[in-house]
Parts: structure tokens; C-alpha cells; sequence
């Protein structure tokens, strides 16, 4: 959500909307098969564990559906409310008109429910650029690391965020948000909106 201004954080640095920046210090792994992975340096045991934790559930994770990552949910989450959940398998264009209200100055946190299947997915990351009047006033991407196929949903947390407050920051804003890994392959997109104000009950 947006930057703490001063005046919303020069109006977010420029930048392309479409480029997700990579995170710093992060090289991404060299892309290999399940198979491979499965023989790869079997003699050491750290390795195996983290490979034993990747791939658990792999077998059972193969569909007809050809993608690789399912993105289900986004859920709002803060302390002292009922986490606020957007539904991302169904009309992604109506999102826009589901605004959510967000209390200046809260902590929160966006968590993204996903299946993935087929082969491991390295890197992936939630992206988004937040504009206000159409204007960008926030760009931000999260790394959420790496995950091996499963029958069953998995979850990925941002890091914990402040909303901004006062009479500046209050207001309506859109998000375009994306879903992406180490590929720059684009899993995802939507977009919805959300307006910060007073209280959670949408007090002025």
C-alpha cells in the first residue's frame, strides 16, 4: 500500500511499471526437471532435506491444467479485524469495483494463496504499482522464494507494513498487482483498489 509521503514518497520513483526489479544480492538458480533435481548431489543431507520439503506432494500435484502456478486469493491481513479476501479464479474486472477500506495507519500484511504443479517454480515474487488519480505513487516487489508442486494450496506472506495517515494520504487508490518468477514469466495480473481512511468503518 502507499509509501509514508512526504507527498506520497515524491510521487514513487520513476520507473517501467512492467519491469519487476530483482531483489538485491539474489541470483537465480539455474532451471532444472523434477527428475534431475531428484538425483541431484544425493550424498549430501542437507540438501536431501530441503529437496524432501520441495518436492513433497509432487506426485499428486499433476493436473490437465497446463499452468504452472494458480493463483487463488489475495487476503488483506490486519491485527484487530476480519482478514479481507479477493477471489482471483473468477471475473478478475469486477475486483476494481470491490473497494476495500483500510484504516490510516494501521500494520498489515497481503497474503497470496497458490498451487503450483507441473515443476518447481524458482523465485517467485508479488509485485504491485499503486496509483492514485492516475497517477503512480507507490512501486514495490516482494520475494517470496521457491516452491515445489502440490495438491494442495500453498500461502506466501509480504513483510509487515504501516498504512499511511493524515489528510494527504486519505483518499481512493488502484493497484495493479502481478504474480511473477525468476522467468519474468507474468502468472497473474489484476487489478483492484482500495481507499484509506479514518477508521475501518469508512469514517471521513
Amino acid at each position: 500500500v502507499p509509501c509514508h509521503h512526504p507527498v506520497l514518497k515524491e510521487m514513487a520513483e520513476a520507473g517501467d511499471d512492467d519491469v519487476v526489479e530483482n531483489t538485491p544480492g539474489y541470483v537465480a538458480p539455474k532451471k532444472v526437471g523434477l527428475e534431475t533435481l531428484k538425483n541431484l548431489d544425493k550424498d549430501d543431507e542437507a540438501l536431501n532435506r530441503w529437496k524432501a520439503a520441495l518436492l513433497a506432494g509432487a506426485g499428486s500435484a499433476a493436473s490437465g491444467d497446463p499452468r504452472k502456478v494458480i493463483v487463488q486469493k489475495m487476503t488483506f491481513v490486519s491485527a484487530g479485524r476480519e482478514d479481507i479476501s479477493l477471489d482471483l479464479t473468477g471475473d478478475l474486472g469486477a475486483l476494481k469495483a470491490q473497494t476495500i477500506t483500510i484504516k490510516e495507519g494501521c500494520e498489515f500484511r497481503l497474503r497470496i494463496t497458490f498451487k503450483v504443479q507441473h515443476e518447481v517454480v524458482s523465485g517467485l515474487k508479488y509485485a504491485h504499482a499503486i496509483y492514485r488519480k492516475g497517477i503512480r505513487v507507490d512501486k514495490q516487489s516482494y520475494m517470496l522464494g521457491s516452491y515445489g508442486p502440490k495438491a494442495e494450496s500453498q500461502t506466501a506472506m509480504t513483510p509487515l507494513e504501516e498504512a499511511p495517515s493524515g489528510m494527504l494520504a486519505r483518499g481512493s487508490y488502484v493497484v495493479k498487482s502481478k504474480f511473477v518468477d525468476d522467468d519474468n514469466e507474468t502468472h497473474l495480473a489484476w487489478e483492484w483498489s482500495f481507499q484509506i481512511k479514518k477508521g475501518w468503518g469508512g469514517e471521513e
